[in-house]
């Protein structure tokens, strides 16, 4: 099997009962996720995800970006499933928002595959998560790759976003691989309810922090570098509780595809990735009992998503000899849901 189909591959097609093998944390204490060190593998039904996913310790108080380590279950970064083949051998990558759900998956992928990993987290609110992630990268990452570093910092401000490629740049030299993560949202039943204030939160990090990231870093960035930029579902289907998360959504689909007509001749490659529901911190700290409890259900799947679902479409598109001819285009890891490209 070659390297793309192995990948596309990678992660296990679920059954509806919804059987999944998965490696995190025991009792809380570090625990190796790499699929030939673990040696716990639990098995959960789809019965025990919904009750657990609606527990009273899914809430978080609409405290975001959440906090993955209070999560019962935790959301699913690795699986025995996922072989690794050095697609990114050699690679710089930072990840924004990488301490926690997709983001985790992703750094946790990008490690095994042999790139050198950078990712933030929110200064403050996330350094457990942080703490975490950055000793299973340090676990998974290949003896050619350096040791990754993780950057606290508030990615809506131009001059943090400066900071941080900096950072990068003078631990790593360079950046191949930039991933714009981070994001935020609060539900609303009324555009009148949203105030400038949140508006301009929202969308200092959803989309401000994907302009001043990409500016700064494209000047340490070379032909075969790429750019991947994290939408949403929401911005093809709509989501009339989620107006401004929804509009900044449609927004990264615009500039991914803006960006890209522009970086052609220089050989970088600007992607995207439109999940669906994914199983992530953002859910318990934006949602209530109820929603939780039904989170998923919506799609031809009937299930919500797992981070490890969807990370390896962030491979694919930041490996070069896997996605050389795709630039403009957005993936759309999202349980079956029919959407206009």
């Amino acid at each position: 099997m070659n390297g793309l189909c192995q990948l596309v591959s990678s992660s296990r097609v679920l059954s509806s009962n919804f059987r999944f093998s998965f490696y995190q944390f025991a009792n809380k204490t570090h625990r190796s996720f790499l699929p030939h060190k673990v040696k716990t593998n639990r098995k959960l039904s789809q019965l025990v995800w919904v009750r657990a996913m609606a527990s009273e310790r899914q809430k978080q108080g609409g405290v975001q970006p959440g906090k993955e380590h209070v999560m019962d279950p935790t959301p699913q970064f690795s699986s025995s499933d996922y072989k690794p083949s050095n697609k990114l051998r050699g690679k710089v990558a930072l990840i924004t928002g990488g301490d926690s759900g997709i983001g985790r998956a992703v750094s946790c992928c990008f490690s095994l595959e042999g790139a050198t990993v950078a990712f933030t987290y929110v200064k403050g609110k996330e350094e457990k998560d942080a703490k975490e992630t950055l000793q299973m990268l340090k676990d998974a990452k290949t003896s050619e790759a350096k040791d990754p570093i993780a950057i606290p910092t508030d990615l809506g401000f131009d001059k943090n976003c400066k900071m941080v490629v900096d950072d990068v740049v003078n631990a790593f030299g360079r950046i191949d691989v930039l991933i714009n993560n981070a994001a935020e949202q609060y539900e609303s039943s009324s555009i009148e309810q949203i105030d400038e204030a949140r508006l301009e939160r929202v969308f200092r990090t959803n989309i401000f922090s994907y302009f001043f990231l990409t500016r700064h870093a494209l000047k340490h960035m070379k032909e075969g570098s790429s750019i991947i930029n994290i939408t949403s579902v929401n911005a093809y289907k709509g989501n009339a509780s989620l107006l401004d998360y929804t509009a900044t959504k449609g927004a990264i689909v615009a500039f991914t595809r803006g960006l890209a007509l522009q970086l052609a001749e220089k050989g970088i490659r600007v992607n995207g990735v439109a999940p669906g529901p994914i199983w992530t911190p953002l859910i318990p700290a934006s949602f209530n009992e109820e929603k939780i409890k039904n989170f998923g259900s919506e799609v031809p799947m009937k299930r919500a998503g797992q981070p490890i679902e969807v990370a390896p479409s962030y491979v694919f598109l930041a490996c070069n000899h896997c996605s050389s001819y795709f630039t403009g285009q957005v993936l759309h890891p999202n349980g079956g849901a029919v959407v206009n490209a």
